[in-house]
């Protein structure tokens, strides 16, 4: 289905007919050009996401992606970066109460903890990982002489004891391999305790092009989307003033939301992230009910927030009024940003839009840029239609 949301302008009317066609221009040739508008605006959507989702950055190391958002977001706003390095963009002539989206930055990651004296490197996880999901998987290894690639390994199956093989091989059992031959040697490729690591990766497009694969869409998804609303939202006369907010170091506590939060004092705040899809073998209804390719997710709760429920029916019967899918979605696990930002001085009115993404916190996740394009209508259309009143209106 064609998404309306980034369709062209139509050729001009006469009085007579709702629309005429000269004989250059006929229905067939409307709808192609619709189409390569459409197809276009997806491949933009894609190549911003590929750009964020592959740079380095995980938490307290979020450099490379600040500097990404920075470039993209001075487009539209007046740039601001708190002390743990979250960075804010005030839209351009945007006045009135303040609306924050924040997404984050970071990505789950590694950092490097010791080199033993056979030059392999033992790692201290930052954030959650699955320790199935890590073994035999590459990495990359930030440096003060460069990067290094490496590879996660432990002991081979095969001089595995039969009780021992039937476990779960833990973190703390596995190492990364970078072809050194000792300590000295890996010292020598400037490896150190404290070095940051993340998963290798290239994001890409799958055999249906409206899906895609790649690292670390939690949450530089929310961070992509916060680019194209703060876009979409500077061609537009608004009644609030907007904060687009990258923020730092949410995988391991929620750092930055609570410093930039208190840097934006917003009067409202969306924060925008990944959800969790279920639709793969094994997973059940009752734990996840999201699917990827059927809409954003409108989180109803999760461990850190429960969603200020004026502004969850605002935004429920704006997507019906302009038929926007949307999904909805409990998390009795976990949290995001706007766990901390709601807590902000007397509290703020928030509530968290999630793409659903499958294998978040793993090497690779993966999306649809259809459900990411809906993710960023429903919330530029959600602020075009804020002002003072309404936000008020949700605390009432």
């Amino acid at each position: 289905m064609i998404n309306m949301y980034f369709v062209m302008k139509l050729p001009k009317t006469s009085n007579t007919f709702p629309l005429q066609f000269s004989k250059m221009t006929s229905y067939r040739q409307l709808l192609l050009e619709i189409k390569l508008k459409v197809s276009t605006v997806m491949q933009m959507s894609f190549e911003l996401i590929k750009k964020l989702s592959e740079a380095f950055g995980p938490p307290g190391y979020e450099v490379e992606v600040r500097k990404i958002m920075r470039k993209e977001l001075e487009k539209y706003g007046e740039i601001k970066q708190d002390r743990l390095g979250s960075i804010i963009a005030k839209l351009k002539g945007s006045n009135g109460p303040k609306v924050m989206l924040a997404a984050h930055m970071d990505e789950v990651g590694f950092m490097v903890k010791l080199i033993d004296k056979n030059g392999f490197i033992k790692f201290s996880p930052l954030g959650g990982w699955f320790d199935q999901v890590l073994l035999g998987q590459k990495v990359r290894i930030r440096t003060k002489r460069g990067d290094i690639i490496g590879v996660i390994g432990s002991k081979p199956p095969h001089i595995l004891e039969p009780k021992e093989a039937e476990k779960v091989v833990k973190k703390k059992e596995m190492f990364i391999d970078i072809g050194a031959s000792s300590k000295e040697d890996a010292e020598k490729l400037g490896v150190r305790p404290g070095d940051p690591i993340v998963p290798e990766t290239i994001t890409e497009k799958m055999a249906n092009q409206k899906l895609i694969m790649g690292k670390a869409f939690d949450d530089r998804i929310g961070c992509a989307a916060i680019i194209e609303i703060m876009r979409a939202l500077s061609k537009e006369s608004l009644n609030v003033s907007v904060y687009g907010v990258g923020t730092t170091q949410e995988e391991v506590g929620l750092r930055g939301a609570q410093t930039s939060g208190w840097v934006v004092s917003p009067d409202l705040c969306f924060v925008l992230e990944v959800g969790i899809a279920g639709d793969v073998p094994g997973v059940k209804p009752e734990d996840v009910q999201e699917k990827v390719g059927k809409g954003p997710a409108i989180l109803l709760r999760d461990a850190t927030l429960i969603p200020n429920i004026k502004l969850r029916d605002f935004l429920f019967d704006l997507a019906e009024e302009l038929k926007i899918p949307y999904q909805v979605d409990v998390l009795e696990r976990g949290g995001t940003d706007a766990g901390r930002i709601h807590l902000i001085k007397q509290g703020v009115p928030s509530i968290v839009i999630g793409v659903p993404t499958r294998y978040i916190h793993s090497h690779v996740g993966v999306l649809s840029l259809e459900d990411f394009q809906n993710a960023v209508k429903l919330v530029s259309e959600a602020i075009k239609r804020l002002d003072e009143k309404t936000i008020k209106s949700f605390t009432e």
